[in-house]
């Protein structure tokens, strides 16, 4: 069936209590730039950072609820990240919060889960 229409990009807005105690583990840890942030002058209210064409998007709670009204999306997300190797991803991480043990999966991936300092989940997966 043909598509009326063409997908450009999907990026996450994860929703955080305060934007400065992510970056850390976005920026120094996955290798991510800080590409926007508003305002231009800490504290932020919002963050954008991007590597390899991935964009995640970081707005506070309190920004959000201004923006979109209460409890627009309020809950933890999860996000699944596909990297070539875990290893060198948890040394640059340092000593990242575990949320599930490392594990291969049944469909093969080498697999583990992540609490990033938002409460976010990240799952990141390679090939085993």
């Amino acid at each position: 069936m043909p598509r009326a229409f063409t997908l450009k990009s999907l990026a996450p807005i994860l929703q955080v209590d305060a934007i400065e105690p992510s970056l850390p583990f976005w920026v120094e840890g996955l290798g991510f730039e800080l590409t926007t942030t508003v305002p231009d002058i800490g504290p932020y209210v919002f963050a954008i950072v991007a590597r390899d064409g991935i964009e995640v998007m970081l707005q506070t709670r309190a920004s959000s609820s201004e923006d979109l009204g209460p409890g627009v999306g309020s809950g933890a997300s999860i996000l699944y990240l596909a990297v070539d190797a875990i290893d060198p991803v948890l040394a640059a991480l340092g000593n990242p919060e575990i949320a599930v043990a490392r594990r291969r999966t049944f469909y093969g991936a080498d697999e583990i889960y992540l609490r990033e300092p938002g409460g976010h989940i990240v799952g990141l997966a390679a090939p085993a």
